[in-house]
């Protein structure tokens, strides 16, 4: 069995919940990703990204000075690092995300999983995963 834990890159840069907009656009340029984790007092409370930047702020004319949570997808979508890996696919497709949360025993963040750590481990199910996070979501109105 494959599990989180085993394809999760460890370790993962995060941003403080109370960190600027344009601080997380900055960190996101800097080490070229396009999703931060988002913490508070050392929990995960949500994902700030690129996208949420460009529409939840830049689009809605937010100043970038505002903090981060502000903007963050909320709640936080994690899963445990002893999770298999079936498990972390079907959650990434339900909720149409490409990231996920790495969470150990005691709830502490300790990485991340993208459908590109998915695509190298397993290709088999790749297709599968890519259909349900990328089929149309519901609008949130």
């Amino acid at each position: 069995m494959t599990t989180a834990a085993d394809i999760m890159t460890l370790d993962p840069i995060t941003i403080a919940a109370g960190d600027t907009i344009r601080q997380a656009a900055m960190m996101m340029a800097d080490l070229k990703v396009g999703s931060l984790p988002v913490c508070r007092d050392g929990k995960l409370v949500g994902t700030v990204t690129d996208r949420d930047i460009a529409v939840r702020a830049v689009a809605s004319g937010v100043e970038p000075t505002t903090p981060v949570e502000k903007i963050a997808s909320e709640p936080a979508q994690w899963c445990l690092e002893s999770d298999d890996i079936k498990q972390v696919e079907r959650k990434m497709a339900q909720a149409h995300i490409r990231r996920l949360a790495v969470l150990d025993d005691e709830k502490r963040l300790v990485g991340m999983i993208a459908l590109g750590d998915i695509a190298v481990s397993d290709d088999e199910d790749v297709a599968r995963t890519l259909k349900g996070v990328s089929s149309p979501a519901r609008p949130d109105r």
